[in-house]
Order: C-alpha cells, then sequence, then structure tokens
C-alpha cells in the first residue's frame, strides 16, 4: 500500500496534545506546533483496522494478554535489529517515562548518584530530581559539529559511587545513532563501576541511510545482564495516546519485582486498543514505516537546504535518527528568554527549547519534522520574514 504523508490532516478535534496545550505550554494557541514528540500522519492501515475491529465487537472489559504479543515484538527486534530476545524477560509498562520513574524508585535508593547524558530528553532530569535521587551529568562534547561522548568525564564522575546510567539510544534530542565502538566503551565504564544501565531505545526503528542501531544489551553478555532495555510502539508507529511500552529486563528476579510494583499500582494489564494495535503494528507495519522514514529523511533535507538558502544564520543537524532536529540559533545573538519570546511572538512557531534539555544549551531548539513537507516549509518561511524584519528595522 502506497501512503501518502503530504496529506495535512485536520486535529483541531483528535485531542492532540501538541495543539490543545499550546496556550497553556506557549501563551498562545495560533502557533505553528512542531515541539510535542509525535506524527501529524496517520497511523498503517492495519493498526487502524485491528482496532477497527476490536471497537465493534463492543465489549471493552479488562484484557489478558496472549503469548503472541510479546512473540511479535521478539520478532520484530530479530529481523529489524538481530537481536533474539527471551519473551520471558520482557514487560509491558504504560511508558517509557513511567518506567524510569517506578524504576528508580524500586531499583535505586534516596540520594543515590544517576547519571544522564545532556542534552538529553528532559523528563531524564525529571525522573531524577522528583524522586530524590542525584543527578549527575556527563554532558556531551561537541566536536567539529558532532557530538560524541565525554568517556574521560564519565570516568571521573562513575568513581563517585553512581548506581545507574540512563542511556538515550538514538539520543534525542542530537539525533546521534551510537555507534558499536562508542556503546562497547561506555558499557565497560559502566560494568567497572557497578553501574547499571537503562537504555532508553523508543527511537529504535527511526534510523536514516548510512547508520544502524545497536541494542546495547545485544553488544555482549556482560552488557545484557547489566541492562535494562526500553522499547515502544509509540514513536515508530505514532501510537503515543495509547500508552504500551515494553522493558526488556536482564533476569527474571528483577523482572518479578518490577511486576510487583505495577500489580501494586494495578497497571499491569494493556488496554483493550494497545493490545491489538501493537500487535499489528509490529507484525503489519513495516511497509508504512519504510515509508515514513524515506519521507522524513526528505524533510531533513528540504530543511538543511532551504536554511543554507534562506536562513545563513541557523544550523539545522541531519539526524542520524529519530524525527527531532537540534537547530543551532546561536548566532542570532539572543538570550534563552529573547529566543523563546521571538520564536513565539514574531515567528510564530513553537518548537522545544534547547535549554528544556540542559541548562547549558539556551542557544538552541528542537523542531519535529514527522509533519508534512509543507507545514515545515510555512514554519521556515514565516521564521525567515520575521528575520528579515528585524534586519530591516
Amino acid at each position: 500500500m502506497k501512503y501518502d504523508f503530504d496529506i495535512v490532516l485536520d486535529r483541531t478535534k483528535n485531542f492532540a496534545a501538541k495543539y490543545d496545550e499550546l496556550g497553556k505550554k506557549f501563551g498562545r494557541d495560533d502557533l505553528i506546533p512542531l515541539w510535542v514528540a509525535d506524527m501529524d500522519f496517520k497511523v498503517a492501515q492495519p493498526i487502524i483496522e485491528a482496532i477497527q475491529e476490536r471497537a465493534e465487537q463492543g465489549i471493552f472489559g479488562y484484557t489478558s494478554r496472549p503469548s503472541s504479543y510479546f512473540e511479535a515484538i521478539q520478532q520484530w527486534l530479530q529481523k529489524r535489529h538481530g537481536w533474539m530476545t527471551d519473551t520471558q524477560l520482557m514487560i509491558h509498562c504504560p511508558g517509557v517515562v513511567p518506567f524510569l520513574s517506578m524504576f528508580i524508585q524500586s531499583f535505586t535508593e534516596p540520594g543515590d548518584k544517576i547519571i544522564i547524558q545532556s542534552p538529553v530528553y528532559y523528563p531524564f532530569f525529571d525522573v531524577v530530581n522528583s524522586n530524590g535521587r542525584t543527578l549527575v551529568e556527563n554532558p556531551l562534547k561537541l566536536v567539529n559539529g558532532h557530538y560524541e561522548m565525554d568517556y574521560e568525564h564519565l570516568e571521573e564522575v562513575a568513581k563517585s559511587g553512581v548506581k545507574l546510567l540512563l542511556l538515550c539510544s538514538p539520543h534525542n534530542p542530537i539525533g546521534r545513532v551510537w555507534k558499536k565502538e562508542e556503546l562497547l566503551r561506555l558499557g565497560e565504564i559502566c560494568l567497572a563501576h557497578g553501574i547499571r544501565v537503562i537504555a532508553d531505545e523508543i527511537h529504535s526503528d527511526l534510523v536514516f541511510s548510512g547508520h544502524k542501531h545497536i541494542p546495547f544489551a545485544m553488544i555482549s553478555e556482560e552488557f545484557r545482564k547489566n541492562t535494562f532495555t526500553c522499547i515502544a510502539p509509540s514513536k515508530t508507529f505514532n501510537l503515543a495516546g495509547l500508552q504500551a511500552s515494553i522493558a526488556i529486563f536482564p533476569n527474571a528476579k528483577d523482572l518479578d519485582k518490577f511486576d510487583q510494583v505495577l500489580g501494586d499500582l494495578d497497571i499491569r494489564r494493556n488496554n483493550c486498543f494497545s493490545l491489538v494495535a501493537t500487535e499489528a503494528a509490529y507484525r503489519y507495519g513495516e511497509e508504512w514505516l519504510e515509508q515514513v522514514k524515506e519521507y522524513i529523511e526528505g524533510n531533513f533535507a528540504f530543511i538543511q537546504d532551504y536554511c543554507k538558502k534562506n536562513l545563513p544564520q541557523i544550523q539545522p543537524n541531519f539526524p542520524e535518527g529519530t524525527y527531532l532536529v537540534w537547530i543551532d540559533c546561536r548566532e542570532l545573538g539572543m538570550n534563552k528568554d529573547e529566543l523563546h519570546s521571538f520564536m513565539i511572538n514574531e515567528v510564530g512557531i513553537a518548537m522545544d527549547d534547547g535549554f528544556w534539555f540542559g541548562d547549558t544549551y539556551s542557544g538552541y531548539m528542537r523542531l519535529n519534522a514527522a509533519c508534512p513537507r509543507s507545514i515545515i516549509a510555512e514554519a521556515l518561511h514565516k521564521w525567515k520574514n520575521a528575520l528579515e524584519k528585524i534586519e530591516n528595522q
């Protein structure tokens, strides 16, 4: 089936947070929303049909989870990434961020040190700080416009009794797809200092030309025993609103401990729609995924070309993975408040501010490129006009 991602869908009655929460987050409702990380594309037809078939049954009671559910995920991981996992070590969770928070509460103690690698997905900060743990930043290094891990700094902070490292792979917001040798060095440092790793691999299926995602736990048996991996259909197949993710544990003891936490909160079950949608996505969604990746990569190229010709003051990256573009706006010479106000009140675009991902990144913005190209073109044109207006004053 051929999908058309140029279609602009009306989401005004879609109860979409990306649109409906603009006023709450940015103070205005009349902005082009390029912030929340979901797609403005209709999902794969097999997913729609699975949900429709389930809806037509007319009964929405408590759900049981068939063995085929985790088997579909297992087969997907083996086919797409060459990783053969054990379905007995998989567990359902409402989302990756809830998993992170519950894991930190259950497997660490108040005051324990947890490493994150900024600039990074801002809920990483929240799940550490809000749970009373000690945040340790291991900032990435920008080398000739390319972000790299700072292993020397990681070695230093690892010596201070760190319990856990949150790995973002592929990395949000910078779009890096970590190479095997990069992950290997990171993992060896963690093993040497007794640091467990949560690998947030929610963007692992959104990897573009010339790059390959390496599941962290697949690198070695030692890594597997030390790693808790999070994946979800939410980013891959645009199913975030169904609230289903999967964690893969290294052993049954830790899985049973976490399962008890889910039981205490009574959130072990999928809802009836996430159950069928997730399985349909992993079994029949590959055709759609390949087409949407090609379209998004075309959006990246469009952004690069437009900015070179019309917005040379800003420097968007070309992501290796994710559908999120990290834009260097430092040449505009604005502080974080000025840039925030300018984008909202003069340009009319809602994007994630760089300082959300770490205090030192106030000169950056994150743009969600998973939308029809015409929307991106309109947003960039508005940006160009706003800068020209300043220059002509």
